[in-house]
């Protein structure tokens, strides 16, 4: 049967073993992407027992890779690309040259080619777009200024990466012996911006005005099933035509769709209707990492994968960490960008399949290639939980430090969006002392401005909780949509306060179970709510 479906093995058994080893990671205090990557491994052509399709997977896993680039676009807008560009642009390409030139000297080392060495330099210099979204995603920094500079980052390096796949070709022709035609290199590179200036002009000009009135039209016909559809259509669609036409990479088109549409105001709920997809295909793309990765290379080549990984983390990670200090950045964003650069993945295959297909580099290069992507994921979650101390006040992207409220009595409200701001209107005009905890840097802008004492991290934390001073509050509002991020808070704050009053929201009739379960006192469910004002009505009627 697995051999006549290929698609559906990979997603029973792909889907279920990771899992259940995310599952036992996150029980052992791992991340889950270790259980991810171990899944792969186990249902790949090196281990005893079930081998999956490798291509099918890694098609899937582009479908990953364009969901979850849609999402980091719709959270990011025009404006915040170009706020980061003065840093983002000399510095990630003075990280990337640093570490391909210490790439290089690895090569040497190994005996290779200086074109071998250029190629695999370029392949550990750039830094997997799932793996840092990800990590920035679990930290809430996405809406930071420290997000932000991250994602700038990674679509320069986007942007050296298509130029390289550009060069290769003729520089490899180059390599063997044969002429450099500058002529025909030129062109072929003014045909490549060319195209990249038609696909932004057509985006920011066309698709601004294309994409929102779609979804616009679609949402007014009140189906969800079509709402979804038309996301999804949105995505896949212009990420497939820009690496089809354009030659654009399907990340930065996905990318780009997303950015134009975060200027609508149908924004949040495309990010909640594709939320579900993105999570389920960015497990499948490390699934397929971890399928790559031959454990025996591990004994075969402990030398090299070493230097390797030695590379990354001394050229991609010091090399960030240096520029970004340098260029006055805050030594919390320098740590935290660092460490989300400590890793290599999609494109770095990319990379190392064309230069061995060019004749460029040895077979050899994608083992080790593989191995430094699969040890350095493997370790990213360590290196990030290391690298994010608390910032100095003075930088402009630091969270308000930790210090305690002096407020007694007081309501302490999680969350500062839709429904955590309504709260908070309503407790302000019952004169209620309020305290709001909040990750988010432009909602701790709005509370600055509106003079609402917060405090700025997460709640799940320890220390959060103690600053709020629940030992001596009146209530506490869980007002996040997340059910297992809000199971956490509760399950730390009834610890904290045993006979504190906690009050959270839930969408469903599982998750107000989970919550009471883990000891809120009243979970209110938004569709319940409804209907009983519904029913009132009609009452009153």
């Amino acid at each position: 049967m697995a051999h006549e479906s290929p698609l559906i093995a990979i997603l029973v058994i792909g889907l279920g073993l990771a899992f259940v080893l995310g599952t036992a990671a996150n029980r052992l205090k791992l991340s889950p992407l270790v259980g991810y990557l171990l899944a792969g491994v186990a249902i790949g052509p090196f281990t005893p027992g079930f081998v999956a399709d490798s291509a099918l997977t890694l098609q899937l896993a582009e479908i990953g890779v364009i969901l979850l680039m849609f999402g980091v676009g719709l959270h990011f807008s025009p404006k915040d690309l170009m706020s980061v560009r003065a840093t983002a642009v000399p510095g990630a390409v003075l990280q990337v040259a640093f570490a391909a030139a210490l790439g290089a000297g690895a090569a040497h080392v190994f005996g290779w080619t200086l074109a071998a060495g250029i190629v695999f330099g370029l392949c550990l210099s750039v830094a997997s777009t799932v793996v840092m979204m990800r990590a920035l995603q679990e930290r809430r920094l996405m809406d930071t200024q420290r997000g932000r500079m991250a994602v700038g980052w990674l679509v320069v390096q986007d942007l050296i990466t298509v130029l390289a796949l550009v060069l290769l070709p003729p520089l490899a022709a180059s390599a063997k012996g044969g002429a450099l035609d500058w002529s025909a290199l030129g062109l072929s590179l003014a045909l490549t911006f060319g195209k990249l200036a038609l696909f932004a002009g057509l985006m920011f000009v066309a698709g601004r005005r294309v994409i929102p009135w779609i979804l616009h039209y679609i949402a007014h016909t009140g189906s969800r099933e079509l709402f979804r559809l038309a996301v999804l259509s949105v995505a896949l669609g212009v990420a497939f035509i820009a690496a089809e036409l354009f030659g654009v990479s399907i990340a930065l088109g996905a990318f780009f769709a997303g950015m134009i549409l975060s200027e609508s105001p149908l924004s949040q709920r495309a990010a909640e209707e594709s939320l579900p997809l993105r999570d389920a295909f960015a497990v499948l793309f490390f699934v397929s990492v971890g399928m790559l990765f031959d454990p025996l290379t591990l004994v075969k080549e402990p030398v090299a994968l070493a230097l390797s990984v030695g590379v990354v983390l001394v050229g991609s990670a010091g090399g960030a960490f240096v520029v970004l200090r340098l260029l006055g950045r805050s030594l919390g964003m320098a740590l935290l960008l660092a460490a989300g650069l400590a890793q290599i993945g999609e494109f770095s295959f990319i990379l190392a399949g064309l230069g061995i297909d060019l004749g460029l580099m040895p077979e050899r290069a994608r083992d080790l290639v593989l191995g430094t992507s699969i040890l350095t994921i493997f370790l990213n979650p360590f290196l990030m939980r290391i690298a994010d101390p608390p910032q100095p006040a003075a930088t402009p992207d630091a969270p308000k430090p930790l210090v305690p409220t002096t407020l007694t009595g007081h309501a302490v409200l999680v969350g500062y969006g839709r429904v955590g701001r309504l709260i908070a209107e309503g407790l302000k005009t019952r004169g209620l002392p309020l305290l709001v905890i909040e990750g988010a840097q432009d909602s701790a802008e709005k509370l600055t401005a509106e003079g609402i004492e917060f405090i700025q991290g997460n709640a799940a934390g320890d220390e959060v909780l103690n600053a709020a001073n629940l030992k001596q509050a009146r209530i506490l509002f869980v007002a996040i949509p997340g059910a297992f991020e809000a199971g956490q808070i509760v399950e730390q704050a009834r610890a904290a306060r045993p006979d504190l009053e906690i009050v959270a929201r839930a969408h469903f009739d599982a998750e107000v179970d989970h919550l009471r379960g883990l000891g809120a006192n009243t979970v209110v469910m938004g569709e319940r709510e409804i209907a009983a004002a519904m029913l009132e009505r009609a009452g009153a009627a």
